[in-house]
């Protein structure tokens, strides 16, 4: 049982989507190439190897000063950048701004240009470094992120979101997005898994709303969500997108491309029992949408320790990847990547695990509901109480002060608990019906899409 034991948790520092691009000639020209990197930084963590401690106030001081050789790794991966000089960098659960400046200073020389996202109560953890201008950045915080009362996991106080970056690169326009969804701390029963099916859909949609004008889509992030899981098929059955590990010519790595790994000295080796292998949460995924294509020429992941040391880089393994964009001569309009009945299979299941997290909501919505009615109940009792020993107090009867004045304190604190759980869980519910009206009005245009053929 080592729950309590301080192990370093994603803080995680990932370099997803780089690019490094040949020059571009207008009269011919030559490809583009894009490496990509995914690595994981290093953050500890009390508890399931999945929780996240916050780093900011007293959580954060407490990460700082606890992480195993955390500036030792910060360093490492640093160097680790500079050497492989990747022209994107896309990072997770970089909680501390102070490890986020002391990257931007290391990586001034190779990638001048980044932004540090900022959300939540401690703050999304994610940032980008580019060796190219950053021309426009958005934010979406996820509307689902987790119970702030399961202080142990610490997913809401982070502020799970999803950052853009848009950058242009040899007249090409790239819409950058880097995540991080609500971790996975049980696989047999997950009670996050309705909150990550709504964050896949929202990430999915924020997605499909915002590339309309780029020409290619780069997605890097922990996703925490196995290939196979409903949540990453549908946002590549929705969004088009292609798996880097599927679709590249050459992998070098860990088995399967697994970036949690059991031989990782930063992982709790009992979470990872069920899979002897390890397990791919850590994604790059892409597509072209106009008149160019892109090519995963080349997939890597680190496999351990950093080389001459002794410890890895983080817990989790570093993707990279290099990607080959090429011009096509017709330009082909958007389109989803999945045929349409197999995009409302995936909807209607993802539909039916919101729908699933919209009845436990209500019953947690309904039962702290009845917790405030009830300390109200006892507050009334209380004041009648009082009203009758002050009564009382005329005939001689002592006045037991401290007695009321605890319970009383006891049913407030009670009714401003139970109140604000009601409140959480009504937003909650709202959050969950509206995300399954979604999923039915786009189940129901799929559906009618043929009959608009004819």
């Amino acid at each position: 049982m080592c729950c309590f034991t301080l192990q370093v948790r994603k803080a995680i520092l990932r370099e997803p989507p780089c690019t490094s691009l040949l020059p571009n000639d207008p009269t011919t020209p030559s490809p583009p190439h894009l490496s990509c990197i995914l690595p994981h930084t290093l953050f500890p963590h009390f508890g399931s190897p999945r929780a996240l401690i916050p780093s900011s106030s007293p959580w954060l001081r407490a990460i700082c000063y606890l992480s195993k050789r955390r500036q030792e790794r910060i360093r490492l991966i640093g160097d680790r950048l500079c050497r492989e000089g990747f022209d994107l960098v896309l990072l997770q659960e970089i909680w501390s701004e102070r490890d986020y400046s002391d990257l931007k200073a290391k990586l001034g020389g190779c990638c001048p240009f980044s932004h540090y996202f900022r959300s939540g109560v401690i703050g999304s953890g994610l940032c980008v470094f580019s060796k190219f201008p950053i021309l426009d950045t958005l934010l979406h915080q996820y509307s689902l992120n987790g119970y702030p009362y399961m202080l142990h996991h610490g997913d809401w106080f982070c502020g799970k979101s999803v950052g853009l970056v848009v950058v242009r690169i040899a007249e090409i326009t790239f819409n950058i997005y880097v995540t991080h969804l609500h971790a996975e701390y049980s696989r047999e029963k997950d009670a996050y898994l309705p909150h990550r099916v709504v964050q896949a859909w929202e990430l999915a949609q924020f997605i499909r709303h915002t590339a309309k004008a780029a020409d290619v889509v780069l997605l890097g992030g922990d996703l925490n969500m196995h290939p196979g899981d409903v949540g990453i098929r549908l946002l590549r059955g929705w969004t088009g997108l292609q798996d880097a590990f599927t679709e590249a010519k050459h992998f070098e790595g860990c088995e399967d491309g697994c970036t949690l790994i059991p031989n990782n000295c930063f992982t709790v080796k009992s979470e990872l029992q069920p899979f002897p292998l390890g397990i791919r949460i850590d994604y790059i995924l892409y597509k072209a949408i106009s008149s160019f294509t892109v090519k995963c020429e080349e997939l890597r992941t680190t496999t351990g320790t950093v080389p001459g040391m002794d410890i890895p880089y983080s817990d989790h393994e570093a993707v990279m990847a290099m990607l080959c964009i090429q011009r096509r001569g017709q330009t082909a309009g958007v389109t989803t990547g999945t045929a349409t009945p197999a995009l409302v299979e995936v909807l209607s299941e993802a539909r039916t695990e919101v729908c699933m997290g919209l009845l436990t909501a209500r019953r947690q919505r309904y039962s702290s509901g009845r917790m405030a009615v009830l300390a109200i109940l006892l507050l009334l009792l209380q004041a009648v109480g009082v009203l009758g020993v002050l009564g009382g107090l005329v005939a001689g009867k002592p006045f037991p002060a401290l007695s009321f004045s605890l319970l009383a304190f006891l049913a407030l604190a009670i009714l401003l608990l139970a109140a604000g759980l009601h409140l959480f869980h009504s937003i909650e519910v709202k959050m969950l019906q509206g995300t399954e009206e979604q999923m039915e009005m786009a189940m129901r245009g799929l559906q009618e899409q043929p009959l608009h053929r004819h």
